[in-house]
């Protein structure tokens, strides 16, 4: 306790009493780096795994090469992986960005008509079903080797989940909110505007997660196909010389790319959304999904 002065105020406590405020920022830094922690120290024993494996277990370096010789040949050939990584990144980004467009458009037509959703729901199901390994030659048959196969592969592989999602969010949008407005004079496509987009956001970042991990993939498989520059040509020219360690490191190089993608779609919603990390926060942990 505080000593009492002598106006019989209790005057203020020695500094070694006081407690300082919390520390958001570090608090902040803390969670976060218990987060990622395990997945970084599993991540680091499975290279120190395959490292000793690959060093001790007799097998050449052209048929599991090192992690340290993956990365010493990523760094030596970095200009090849870079020149070849770009193609794969347009192709992404612009397949991506259609298929985005057209999953906002045409899940819109699909709650706007009932029939339409009979309609289109089976083929696009049947889509999905197509192996792409299968589909992608044919794809560069139709079209040729340029941009345009590798756009459409992509827009293919990363429409369904987008589609899909939006429509469930419009699904669960509040009977509550809709007949609300609807007694207050709004029609079906101001309650769509007001009700059913907002609610099916959530849903709309869900999917948008999961297609933009099928998007660096689909666009490989492209280039598979036919291309001059991209990451999956490079994979296939590194494999027919016997060189897995150029393969590795073109793979990393697509896996970077995708988690780099991803988090940014995590961020995106991040700054759409920001009541709902709040009302995560706010929620006790045992009653979290």
């Amino acid at each position: 306790m505080g000593q009492v002065s002598q106006g019989g105020v209790p005057s203020r406590p020695p500094l070694s009493c006081r407690t300082s405020p919390p520390q958001g920022g570090r608090l902040a830094l803390t969670a976060t780096f218990a987060k990622i922690a395990p997945a970084a120290l599993a991540f680091a024993l499975l290279l120190l795994a395959w490292e000793l494996y690959a060093r001790l277990g007799g097998l050449a370096p052209t048929v599991l090469p090192a992690p340290s010789r993956v990365l010493a040949q990523a760094w030596e050939n970095r200009a090849a992986l870079a020149e070849n990584t770009l193609p794969t990144i347009r192709a992404t980004l612009a397949g991506f960005a259609r298929s985005l467009a057209a999953a906002f458009v045409l899940s819109a037509l699909v709650d706007f008509l009932a029939p339409l959703r009979r309609a289109l729901f089976p083929l696009l199901i049947a889509s999905q079903t197509l192996p792409l390994v299968a589909i992608a030659p044919l794809v560069a048959l139709w079209f040729g080797f340029g941009l345009l196969p590798k756009i459409l592969l992509v827009a293919l592989v990363t429409f369904f989940p987008k589609m899909v999602a939006l429509v469930e969010g419009y699904a669960a949008t509040s009977a509550e909110i809709s007949q609300m407005l609807a007694a207050m004079g709004a029609g079906r496509s101001r309650i769509f505007w007001l009700a059913r987009l907002p609610s099916a956001m959530p849903y709309f970042f869900a999917g948008l997660r999961i297609s933009i991990t099928y998007a660096v993939v689909g666009a490989i498989f492209a280039e598979y196909a036919g291309a001059a520059k991209g990451l999956g040509i490079y994979m296939l020219s590194a494999k027919n010389n016997f060189r897995p360690d150029l393969v590795l490191a073109a793979v990393a190089v697509s896996s970077a790319l995708t988690l780099a993608l991803f988090g940014l779609a995590v961020l995106v919603q991040r700054l759409a959304m920001p009541w709902e990390r709040a009302d995560r926060k706010a929620e006790p942990s045992g009653h979290r999904p």
